[in-house]
């Protein structure tokens, strides 16, 4: 299947499949082995080159889908981000960020990169001038996340790729909270794209893996150090992705179509002070990811009452999860003040608007009319104890 006119169900479920040329299976062949002949063979296999039959089958889906020439997976989504961005970063080298960055991330930055020689500035706000100005002369790289974590701000990708090429730079994104299905920043000229597998690729909870997906150039460059860093997935784990991402469009859609419902049942609710969604006309970035997403993603974040209790708020709900990761076919929630940005001063959240009201919902493909009585049961719980 070569038509570059296929859907993103078709790339899903055909792209990237490893034929089955002895039993005729309808799905993917697992190969177990870690260790292959070299003698009279076209490829010499071996798994910490990310070249067994599954991990290159699987690298092809991916990059089919973030419309890329090739990809690279990885044991987990900091095993990608921290592989690739060390790849094209030495010493003297500069790095400009979001301050809004995954809390993994950040901690990787600033605890590792001096280590390394490389120096790195945080853009305080979203805007080119934000930035513009933190480029200097020796800066090598923009990394961008957006949606951001956890308010949901919107990064333009398009400004973003122009102002690299004006300065020569290399552009990077994580892509997890959209995920290919919703946005493919490949179109707007962003270069490597990377993701926490573990979340609306896999899906379901239960396994961990990282992605990158990039030109042939690029991929060539990551994979020189990924092969000695030995980030690598196992075999077992590359083929339970692959059957995950089969029905990813599926998940992603309904959830997407769960968390516009949420969005606006939370900012109608008495008890609800702020909601963070992309998809309500009253975010601010709403009108530019209505230009560069086909869907505003199943996150979301909402503030509830300051006379609320979180902790006895999230104890109150029966079916949503409070868990620390995200993306998966169940609803989960989280107090980013209690987990990915503990490590934060009370100063440094207010700074970031991270309240200790706020929470962080990844809204799952129950049926919403169950998930809002389960929302409305621990608001009733809370209010009766903390309101009088």
């Amino acid at each position: 299947m070569k038509s570059e006119k296929l859907g993103l169900n078709t790339i899903c479920t055909h792209i990237g499949e490893v034929k089955d040329e002895q039993f005729k299976g309808a799905v993917s062949p697992l190969f177990m082995s870690s260790s292959y002949a070299y003698e009279d063979v076209e490829v010499k296999r071996y798994p910490r080159y990310f070249n067994t039959p599954n991990q290159e089958a699987l690298c092809r889906k991916i990059a089919r889908l973030e419309k890329c020439e090739a990809g690279l997976i990885f044991g987990s989504g900091m095993a990608a981000v921290s592989t690739t961005m060390l790849a094209f970063l030495h010493k003297g080298d500069h790095v400009v960020l979001p301050q809004t960055l995954y809390g993994g991330t950040y901690n990787f930055v600033v605890e590792e990169f001096h280590k390394f020689g490389i120096e790195y500035s945080f853009a305080e706000g979203f805007s080119e001038a934000d930035f513009s100005e933190k480029i200097q002369k020796n800066t090598k790289v923009l990394f961008v996340e957006t949606p951001s974590n956890p308010l949901m701000r919107i990064t333009d990708l398009e400004m973003i790729s122009k102002l690299a090429k004006q300065h020569g730079l290399i552009t990077m994104i994580d892509n997890t909270f959209a995920s290919p299905v919703n946005q493919t920043p490949a179109d707007f000229g962003i270069d490597i794209m990377m993701h926490s597998a573990t979340k609306y690729m896999g899906g379901h909870s239960d396994i961990l893996a990282g992605a990158v997906a990039a030109s042939e150039e690029h991929i060539k460059i990551i994979w020189n150090l990924a092969k000695n860093l030995g980030g690598s997935l196992s075999d077992y784990t590359v083929w339970l992705l692959e059957r995950s991402m089969k029905t990813m469009v599926l998940r992603v859609r309904a959830q997407n179509k769960n968390a516009k419902k949420m969005a606006k049942w939370l900012d109608g609710h008495p008890l609800v002070e702020k909601v963070y969604y992309p998809g309500l006309k009253t975010h601010p970035d709403h009108g530019l990811a209505k230009k560069q997403m086909s869907g505003y993603t199943g996150m979301l974040s909402f503030e509830i009452s300051e006379y609320l209790n979180v902790d006895e708020f999230l104890k109150g709900l029966k079916m949503i999860k409070p868990s620390m990761s995200l993306a998966g076919v169940e609803s989960t929630i989280l107090s980013p003040a209690q987990t990915s940005h503990a490590l934060l001063s009370a100063e440094e959240r207010k700074r970031q608007n991270i309240s200790d009201g706020l929470l962080r919902f990844s809204v799952g493909i129950e049926e919403t009319e169950d998930i809002i009585a389960d929302l409305e049961g621990a608001f009733e719980k809370v209010s009766r104890k903390n309101i009088v």
